[in-house]
C-alpha cells in the first residue's frame, strides 16, 4: 500500500462562498510521484504534467488533482460526499500502485478534446434523447465527463457508425472509482 496515512481537510472553496459545494484535500505523508505515470496510463481522461509533478483528472463533474504529497477533489454536494470521493481516490491510487507491474507507465501529456471537436462528430439532430437541449450542450458535458457516449441513442444507429468510432477515439469517459 502506497498511501497508508493522510490528513483530510474538507472546505468550501474561497472562490465560491455560499455555493454549498465542497472540496476535500488529503495531505499525504508519502510522496506519490512514482504512481503518477501509472495513473496517467490507466485514467484515460487524466492529464499528466511532468514538469509540475502533477496529474489532473475530471471525473463526473469533479476536478481531481494528484501532487507529490497531496490529493484533492472538488465539486462535491456535501462534506460526506467530498470525504467519500477522496477515500475512493486514495483507494484508486493504492490499487494502481499494487498493480504497477501489470501497467506500462505513461509520461505523455494528452489534451482533452474541445466541445466543438466533439460536437462536429455528433449526429446534430438536437433530438433531446440525451436529456440535453441541444447536441452542443451534450458535447459540453461529454467533454468534461458528465455524460457518456451511450447517452446519445442516435450514435448507436448504423448511419453514425463512423462518427461513433471517431468519438470513441477522442472522448475520455471516466471509469468508476470506489
Amino acid at each position: 500500500m502506497l498511501i497508508e496515512k493522510y490528513d483530510v481537510e474538507v472546505f468550501t472553496p474561497p472562490c465560491e462562498p455560499g455555493a454549498e459545494r465542497y472540496a476535500a484535500r488529503a495531505r499525504l505523508t508519502t510522496d506519490i510521484s512514482e504512481v503518477l505515470p501509472y495513473l496517467n496510463a490507466t485514467l484515460r481522461s487524466a492529464i499528466y504534467h511532468p514538469s509540475a509533478n502533477a496529474l489532473t483528472w475530471k471525473k463526473g463533474g469533479h476536478n481531481i488533482a494528484f501532487h507529490a504529497y497531496e490529493v484533492a477533489t472538488s465539486n462535491a454536494e456535501d462534506r460526506e460526499g467530498a470525504e467519500k470521493e477522496l477515500r475512493g481516490i486514495i483507494d484508486l491510487v493504492n490499487r494502481t500502485w499494487e498493480r504497477r507491474a501489470e501497467i506500462k507507465p505513461d509520461t505523455t501529456t494528452r489534451q482533452r478534446p474541445t466541445p466543438m471537436a466533439i460536437y462536429k462528430l455528433l449526429p446534430n439532430t438536437n433530438c433531446k434523447q440525451c436529456r440535453e437541449a441541444t447536441c452542443y450542450s451534450f458535447a459540453l458535458k461529454l467533454a468534461v465527463s458528465q455524460k457518456k457516449l451511450a447517452d446519445c441513442p442516435p450514435l448507436s444507429e448504423p448511419q453514425y457508425a463512423e462518427q461513433l468510432t471517431a468519438l470513441q477515439e477522442i472522448v475520455i469517459e471516466a471509469p468508476a472509482i470506489g
